[in-house]
C-alpha cells in the first residue's frame, strides 16, 4: 500500500502531467485572487462614507455661473460643468439651465444684468418668471450678493402679485459660524427687461418676503436635513408641530408608557428643566417606551416680563416639538389621560407605580405593565426628576440632547435679523445686570466696568467700521455710544418689528395659544441674543475666570476653530 501510495504521487510529477497540473495551479491562483477582491470590495463599500457636504463644502459655484455658459450636454450625456456636490430638486431644469446659451454681461465687474438668447414679442410683457434665463440671473445675483454663505439648493421662481416680480426659495448654511445648521430663505425679486431685451435685477426683497415660493410642507415630510445619516435643523421651512394622535384603541391597547408625575422640577430655570426632561426621556428610550409629555411649563420668573413664575407656557415657545415627535416616541399628557380613562378598563391596562427615585431603570426593564408611572414627592431636592439618572443610572442612561432643538419660530428670527447684516458681522457678548449675570443662558460671565473699558478690549480684536452686533442684558443703550464711533452697532431691541404685533412671530404663537397674544418674555429674547451672537464671524465674551489664555479677561473666539 505505502509503495503504491508513493508510486501514485510521484506520477504526479510525470512530464506527461506537468501541463494539466499547472492549469490546475493556475486557475486555483485566479480564483484565490478573485476572492479575496470581492472581500476587499466587500469590506471598502461597507465602511466607505462619502464626503459630508456639511464639514467639506462645495467648491464655489460662482465660477460656474459667471463664467460663459457654452457648457451643454454632450452626446454621451456627460456633463461637461457642474458645481461639485450642488443639489437642485428639479433636475430636468437644472438641465435646461445649463444649456441656457446666455452672454453675461460684465460691465464694471456687475453681473446683475443678462442678455437674453431670444427676443421675442413685445418687450413690456409680463416676466416669465418659468424661463430658464430668469432663472439663471436670480441664481446669480443671489450668489453674488450673499458672499458668506454656501448655497446648497434653489427651488423654482414663482410669479409673485406684480408683472415684473418674481419669487425664489433657495438653502444654504454658513461658511462661518458656531451652527451646523441648513437655512432656507425666499425672497421676491424685481426684474426688468429692457428694449434690448437685456434682463436686469432691480432689488431683492428682504429674508422671507417671496412668500409665493414658500412650499408647503409635504405630508409625513421628516423635519430638518438629513446628511450622512445625522438629522440637521433647517430655519426656515413650514412648521407642522402638531400633537400627535394614537390611530386607533389597538395601537393604544399595545403601547408601552412611561410618565413622571409631581416633584419639585416646576418653574425652576430653564437648565434644570431640561436635565430633568432629558432623563425621562432616555428612561423612556431605555425602556423601550412611550414617554407621556407635560406640553404646558411653568416659566421661571427670571424670565418673565411679570417678574412673577407664569403657568401655561406651551413647549413649542421656545423648542422644536415638530423634531422631538419624528425623532422620539412622545405623546401630550392630556391626550393621553383622555384615551386612558376611554380604553383602560375594557382593555385590562394596568399601571405600575414607582414612588422611589431610587429605583433605577434597569430594576424595571423587565416590568410588562402598560403604564409605569415615576411619581415624585414634595420634599426638595430629593424629588427631582433628574435624580432617577444618578448613581449606576448615570453610565446606563444617556440624555439624548441631539433630540431637542430650539424653537424654529424664535430661530427664523435670528436668521431675519442675521440676514438684514448681510451675515456678514462680528458680535460681541456684555453683561452686566445682576438677574442676566445669574441666568444659566450666560454662565460665569462677568459685568464689564465701563465702555472705554469695552474700547481697549475691542481695539485690536474688530476692525474699524465693522458692523458688531452687541449681545447685552443692558437696557440703557447710551450706555453703548462710545462704541458708534468706530463700529456700526447693533442691538436686538433694533429687530422689535420682527417679533411685534404684526410681525410673523406674533401671529403663529397667538395661533398657537388658541387666540390669546405671547409675550416675547426673556428667555425667548436671550435664546434670540445667543443665537444671533454664535453666528458672528468673530466673538467676544467676557468671563469671571481669567485663565492663561483670558489674562485680559476677554475671550476672542474665531469661529473657524469652533
Amino acid at each position: 500500500m505505502l509503495g503504491r501510495s508513493g508510486l501514485s504521487r510521484t506520477g504526479s510529477f510525470r512530464p506527461e502531467n506537468l501541463g494539466q497540473n499547472a492549469l490546475h495551479m493556475i486557475g486555483h491562483l485566479c480564483f484565490t485572487l478573485f476572492v479575496i477582491g470581492v472581500l476587499v470590495f466587500t469590506i471598502i463599500a461597507a465602511t466607505y462614507e462619502p464626503k459630508n457636504p456639511i464639514f467639506h463644502p462645495s467648491t464655489k459655484i460662482e465660477t460656474f455661473l459667471t463664467s460663459s455658459l457654452n457648457a451643454t450636454f454632450r452626446s454621451d450625456n456627460t456633463v461637461v460643468r457642474t458645481g461639485e456636490d450642488f443639489m437642485v430638486s428639479n433636475q430636468t431644469a437644472f438641465a435646461t439651465f445649463i444649456n441656457a446659451k446666455d452672454v453675461v454681461e460684465t460691465k464694471e465687474g456687475s453681473t446683475d444684468e443678462i442678455s437674453l438668447s431670444r427676443c421675442e414679442g413685445d418687450w413690456k410683457e409680463p416676466i416669465d418668471c418659468k424661463d430658464p434665463e430668469v432663472f439663471h440671473l436670480m441664481m446669480k445675483v443671489v450668489i453674488e450678493r450673499f458672499e458668506d454663505i454656501h448655497f446648497y439648493q434653489f427651488g423654482k421662481p414663482a410669479p409673485g402679485p406684480k408683472e415684473n416680480t418674481c419669487d425664489m426659495a433657495w438653502r444654504f448654511r454658513l461658511k462661518e459660524g458656531k451652527t451646523v445648521a441648513f437655512f432656507k430663505d425666499y425672497r421676491r425679486f424685481v426684474i426688468k427687461r429692457s428694449k434690448k431685451c437685456k434682463l436686469s435685477v432691480v432689488s431683492i426683497g428682504d429674508y422671507h418676503s417671496g412668500v409665493n415660493a414658500r412650499k408647503k410642507k409635504r405630508k409625513n415630510q421628516k423635519p430638518g436635513f438629513e446628511q450622512g445619516g445625522v438629522p440637521l435643523p433647517v430655519v426656515g421651512e413650514p412648521i407642522n408641530d402638531s400633537l400627535p394622535l394614537v390611530e386607533s384603541e389597538i395601537a393604544f391597547s399595545r403601547g408601552k408608557y412611561l410618565i413622571y408625575a409631581g416633584g419639585g422640577d416646576r418653574c425652576k430655570n430653564m437648565n434644570h428643566y431640561l436635565w430633568s426632561f432629558l432623563c425621562a426621556l432616555g428612561e423612556a428610550q431605555y425602556l423601550n417606551r412611550t414617554l407621556v409629555m407635560d406640553l404646558t411649563l411653568c416659566l421661571s420668573s427670571i424670565y418673565t416680563l411679570s417678574n412673577e413664575d407664569e403657568e401655561g407656557k406651551d413647549f413649542r415657545f421656545y423648542f422644536d416639538f415638530e423634531h422631538l415627535k419624528e425623532t422620539a416616541s412622545v405623546l401630550d399628557q392630556q391626550q393621553f389621560w383622555e384615551d386612558w380613562n376611554k380604553w383602560q378598563r375594557q382593555d385590562g391596562l394596568t399601571l405600575y407605580l414607582v414612588e422611589d427615585s431610587r429605583v433605577t431603570p434597569m430594576q424595571l426593564s423587565e416590568v410588562k405593565d402598560s403604564l409605569i408611572m415615576r411619581k415624585f414627592g414634595s420634599v426638595e431636592p430629593d424629588n427631582y426628576w433628574y435624580r432617577v439618572c444618578e448613581g449606576e443610572t448615570e453610565s446606563v442612561i444617556r440624555r439624548p440632547w441631539h433630540l431637542v432643538w430650539k424653537s424654529r419660530r424664535l430661530m427664523d428670527i435670528v436668521s431675519a435679523i442675521a440676514s438684514r447684516l448681510n451675515w456678514d458681522y462680528d458680535s460681541v457678548h456684555i453683561v452686566r445686570g445682576d438677574k442676566a449675570r445669574n441666568s444659566d443662558l450666560w454662565p460665569n460671565l462677568a459685568q464689564d466696568t465701563s465702555p472705554n473699558t469695552l474700547i481697549s478690549t475691542l481695539q485690536g480684536k474688530i476692525e474699524d467700521g465693522r458692523n458688531l452686533y452687541v449681545a447685552t442684558d443692558e437696557p440703557n443703550m447710551s450706555f453703548f455710544d462710545p462704541l458708534k464711533d468706530k463700529y456700526s452697532t447693533h442691538f436686538l431691541e433694533d429687530y422689535k418689528d420682527l417679533w411685534d404685533e404684526n410681525s410673523e412671530w406674533y401671529s403663529l404663537t397667538k395661533e398657537l395659544n388658541y387666540g390669546i397674544p405671547v409675550d416675547f418674555d426673556g428667555y425667548m429674547r436671550a435664546s434670540v441674543d445667543t443665537e444671533v451672537f454664535f453666528r458672528g464671524k468673530k466673538q467676544i465674551e467676557t468671563f469671571n475666570d481669567l485663565t492663561d489664555d483670558c489674562k485680559d479677561g476677554v475671550n476672542t473666539c474665531n469661529t473657524a476653530t469652533s
